[in-house]
């Protein structure tokens, strides 16, 4: 037990020193994210009369700007030169089929099963435990996807569940240390936000961080006011650096087993 809690640990000093390190490199996907959430909101206001094709379009640009978010944070984590502003524009298009069909995958069932569920007088408690489900097995979906690169969606959603079941404990065991103060309730509400779009949810990947901060800042006793103005400012930092993390923490976990990370904690 000793040597799994040590190979965790230097695990994720690891991460945290290579993050640190890409975002010295990409500081640039703050404005990058910041301009993304402005255009976005821009759009909504602009189609919302539209319906469903509305919807559609807000769902194809989703996708173009996860993964043009994706393609840069590759850039950042499996690549050794500064992210610069020439490198947004090709970014744009990368991964944009893999965020659709992964998405869809997921948005179809779901929609059949809210359908089916209407009547039923569990549905509110039957919805969290799929979406739960789905942001546990589906939560490294944007790593599998820049990373892996597999080729069918599902392919991609094969090796994210292996890949839970294989690593689980260190994945997940900095989200618990990040929601934990709060309750379940707090965090089944942001899993279920969280599985609606399989992981790929522009929104919900600034959103989240933005949650947890107010959080935080408020159990630290920081008055609303002032909480709402420092967690605006620290979420498009706190959002690029999770992302850095994430990727870091997945390429250290998916090139090596639990096994062989004890063994090199030992022999240090």
């Amino acid at each position: 037990m000793q040597s799994f809690f040590q190979a965790t640990g230097r695990l994720y000093y690891q991460a945290l020193l290579a993050s640190i390190q890409s975002f010295t490199r990409a500081w640039i996907l703050i404005p990058v994210l910041l301009a993304f959430a402005l255009g976005l909101v821009l759009v909504t206001s602009l189609i919302a009369p539209l319906g469903m094709i509305g919807g559609f379009i807000l769902g194809a640009l989703n996708a173009l700007v996860i993964g043009s978010t994706l393609s840069l944070t590759e850039q950042a984590v499996l690549g050794a030169r500064r992210v610069g502003w020439p490198d947004i524009l090709p970014s744009m298009g990368q991964y944009f089929w893999d965020v659709i069909s992964v998405g869809f995958m997921v948005w179809f069932p779901l929609l059949f099963l809210e359908m089916g569920l209407q009547t039923n007088p569990y549905q509110p408690l039957i919805g969290t435990a799929v979406f739960f489900l789905i942001f546990v097995l589906l939560n490294p979906v944007p790593e599998v996807i820049y990373q892996s690169r597999s080729g069918s969606a599902l392919d991609v959603v094969r090796e994210s569940y292996e890949f839970v079941v294989e690593n689980w404990i260190e994945w997940f065991l900095p989200v618990a240390i990040a929601f934990g103060p709060f309750g379940l309730t707090f965090f089944f509400q942001m899993s279920s936000q969280a599985g609606r779009r399989g992981g790929l949810d522009f929104w919900h990947l600034i959103t989240l961080p933005f949650s947890v901060l107010s959080e935080w800042l408020s159990l630290l006793g920081m008055s609303s006011d002032m909480s709402f103005i420092v967690v605006l400012g620290l979420t498009p930092i706190v959002t690029v650096f999770m992302l850095f993390f994430r990727g870091h923490l997945f390429a250290a976990l998916h090139r090596s087993s639990r096994r062989q990370r004890m063994f090199q904690s030992r022999t240090l």
